[in-house]
């Protein structure tokens, strides 16, 4: 066994230098998605569709925009740590409870106390100095007027009108 030789066991590689790696995958890759995207709004305004190359530009600059403002090195801290997709997590169920809780509501009809109230109000049809109940079994329809015959005179333009509102009781 002298021929072969032992290697030392890797040393654990730093914690700011593996986000450092790891900005910098982020980053190139931004940077790679520019530059395809201005290759793209270049060939794109060669065939003469200017707008769409401008629109094609200003997508491509999104991602290096990004990386120059730092939110991409947040992000990659932030993709990488077991902490902060615990929260993303937390914050996906608190989401998903207050959702649920609302649609709940919905279906009831409200929140108890307006329910509560709703009932309370509804046991008495009548109006507090009323000897009657104000909303009571109608007889039947009311009688409709009949309807005048039209005349080709300019005062009897709005008759249709007003037959409309004086059935609705207006």
């Amino acid at each position: 066994m002298e021929g072969t030789k032992r290697t030392p066991p890797c040393p654990r590689v730093p914690a700011d230098r593996a986000r450092l790696e790891d900005r910098m995958i982020a980053e190139t890759v931004c940077s790679a998605a520019s530059a395809a995207g201005l290759g793209i709004a270049v060939v794109a305004a060669y065939r003469k569709r200017f707008l769409s190359a401008a629109r094609i530009a200003a997508y491509a600059l999104v991602p290096i925009g990004l990386v120059m403002t730092g939110v991409v090195g947040w992000l990659s801290d932030t993709a990488f740590s077991p902490t902060a997709w615990a929260g993303f997590g937390l914050l996906g169920v608190a989401w998903l409870l207050f959702a649920g809780t609302r649609a709940v509501e919905r279906r009831r009809g409200g929140t108890r106390a307006e329910r509560k109230a709703a009932r309370g109000g509804r046991t008495d049809a009548v109006a507090p100095a009323a000897s009657a109940p104000s909303l009571g079994a109608g007889a039947g329809p009311a009688a409709r007027p009949a309807a005048a015959p039209r005349s080709s005179g300019s005062s009897d333009d709005f008759s249709d009108i007003e037959a409309i509102l004086k059935k609705h009781g207006i």
